[in-house]
């Protein structure tokens, strides 16, 4: 069982867990996704895994239906969990660092600002993240801090209906980054 840390943000409406996104019993879990949708490695594999071919097939039809090409990066879409503990999936595409021309933060706000918006048009009330694009997409986790820190305390400013935002970091040392790293608003 993960336990939260010490601290909290904003009111105690973002709590920081070591461990596995894929135990999260959230009403929806956020993919780090690529644009095809159709798994990977890192996050989006375990997600693919664990929550078995339902997930797969909801983002064949997401491919087939509205995004032919691929989901672009910063954009959302929404499946069911199949057989994960949290209902749905969030799947969102982060920046890869140094592949947009300088719009990493931007697009890298886009993804969790785009995901909470999802969750609250569904009247979903909690959500869990990954640390999206630190890992192979090469984004330096103290500047992702910042960016995150920031995307959230102004989305959460405007949306309130949603009471539970978890970071789920896969080990402490990435947690230990983020504290020293945020800015979120004492």
């Amino acid at each position: 069982m993960m336990k939260p840390t010490t601290p909290r943000y904003l009111n105690g409406r973002v709590r920081l867990f070591v461990g596995d996104l894929t135990d999260q019993t959230v009403d929806a879990i956020v993919n780090a996704a690529n644009s095809t949708l159709l798994g990977g490695g890192g996050v989006d594999g375990a997600i693919h895994r664990r929550g078995g071919p339902a997930i797969l097939e909801a983002c064949r039809e997401l491919r087939r239906s509205q995004w032919p090409n691929g989901l672009p990066t910063g954009q959302v879409e929404i499946t069911g969990g199949g057989k994960l503990p949290a209902r749905y999936v969030i799947h969102t595409v982060g920046p890869i660092f140094g592949q947009h021309g300088g719009q990493e933060s931007e697009l890298l706000a886009a993804c969790y600002r785009n995901a909470i918006e999802l969750a609250a048009s569904h009247q979903l009330k909690s959500i869990a993240f990954p640390s999206i694009s630190t890992g192979a997409f090469g984004y330096p986790p103290e500047k992702a801090a910042l960016v995150v820190s920031q995307a959230l305390h102004k989305c959460l400013d405007e949306i309130t209906s949603i009471d539970d935002i978890r970071l789920v970091f896969f080990n402490a040392s990435q947690m230990e980054t983020f504290i020293a790293h945020q800015k979120f608003p004492r």
